[in-house]
């Protein structure tokens, strides 16, 4: 999945070019090319789909060029995860009716890619045989209120090649921090990772079942997917569309729901916080990207400037950030309610040049 809009890492990421197409970790790789590079590793290239804002198609195309058109597909508009998954189902379904499937967004972060791997293979040999909806959680190791949760029945579980998983009993969308906290004390909440491995007729089986209505108007594509008439019918599709979440819409209503607790250095870096909370530096040291700073009596900060070189001269600043772009300068506390209240009253001026 490569539609979002990746706005919470504003001024870099925009509408135009956002986070998954950009390296944002400094690695030399962009997010969307990590994630394609760890998939082909345990997979066919050609078992490998993208499904993205028709807006993307050449960023994609530039960036994977190993796909061919048809791995890439094009909403037109943003209908939120259960459409961008039930294209893709019924799209499989044309090709292969027995397929097993790892669904990914393509902008996170995996630390241990060998443990990540081990773990999308062991779900997907248990999916491929189970009536059963994966959805990999978590350990949590904060009271994070940026990410979903999951409760786990720690009364109904069952082994994975080893590993334990329990059905589930409650998704609960970013709670507030006090809430958080609640959940990561109880020891039976996990974060909500935003990856799922199913087998394709178990998910197409509740998509009938919670979402009819978005069955059947992806099911009338019989015929028509891997022909010249997709694209004329699914922008038809995308306009009659409700837009609506996996998690609302498939997850919460479903008894085949199964969290997979895992740990392999997940995040989704949503924020620059969380950018930051992943940087492997001591306290006061500051996080920086950027060509040539000066920083005198800086600590606990962001500095990042893409683009042009420039000189980033800073003192006496403690949690801060400072993000310069070709066109945009943001200077302000390292604390995500004010990153928030900054994003609130940016609409009060004309940003269509800066997004």
């Amino acid at each position: 999945m490569a539609g979002g809009l990746g706005s919470r890492f504003w001024p870099v990421s925009r509408n135009s070019k956002p986070k998954q197409f950009l390296d944002i970790l400094g690695t030399g790789k962009t997010f969307i090319r990590q994630t394609y590079e760890r998939f082909e590793k345990i997979m066919p290239r050609e078992n490998i789909l993208v499904v993205t804002s028709v807006l993307y198609k050449d960023m994609v195309t530039e960036q994977i060029p190993e796909l061919t058109p048809d791995q890439i597909l094009l909403e037109p508009y943003r209908r939120n995860t259960a459409p961008c998954m039930a294209y893709a189902s019924y799209k499989i379904l044309t090709k292969d009716p027995d397929a097993t499937v790892v669904v990914t967004p393509s902008d996170h972060l995996i630390q241990n890619e060998e443990v990540f791997l081990e773990t999308i293979e062991n779900a997907l040999r248990y999916a491929q045989k189970n009536d059963v909806l994966i959805t990999l959680g978590v350990e949590p190791n904060r009271p994070e209120t940026e990410y979903g949760y999951i409760q786990a029945n720690k009364h109904n579980f069952f082994n994975i090649n080893g590993n334990v998983a329990y059905t589930v009993k409650t998704f609960t969308e970013k709670p507030n921090a006090q809430l958080a906290e609640v959940f990561v004390n109880s020891g039976e909440f996990l974060w909500n990772s935003g990856i799922f491995i199913w087998n394709l007729k178990t998910i197409l089986k509740e998509i009938e079942a919670h979402q009819p209505e978005i069955a059947t108007i992806f099911g009338e594509g019989t015929g028509k997917y891997y022909t010249p008439q997709e694209p004329q019918f699914i922008n038809k599709v995308y306009e009659e569309c409700k837009s609506i979440s996996i998690d609302y819409g498939i997850m919460e209503n479903t008894d085949k729901a199964v969290v997979y607790p895992v740990s392999f250095g997940w995040s989704d870096l949503g924020t620059w916080e969380s950018l930051y909370s992943q940087f492997e530096g001591k306290r006061g040291d500051n996080l920086v990207q950027a060509k040539e700073t000066l920083l005198r009596g800086v600590s606990n900060s962001i500095i990042v400037s893409e683009g042009e070189k420039k000189l980033i001269v800073a003192a006496g600043l403690d949690n801060f950030m400072i993000i310069n772009t070709n066109d945009v300068l943001l200077i302000c506390p390292r604390d995500e309610s004010v990153y928030k209240s900054i994003m609130t009253d940016l609409p009060l001026i004309d940003l269509s040049k800066y997004q």
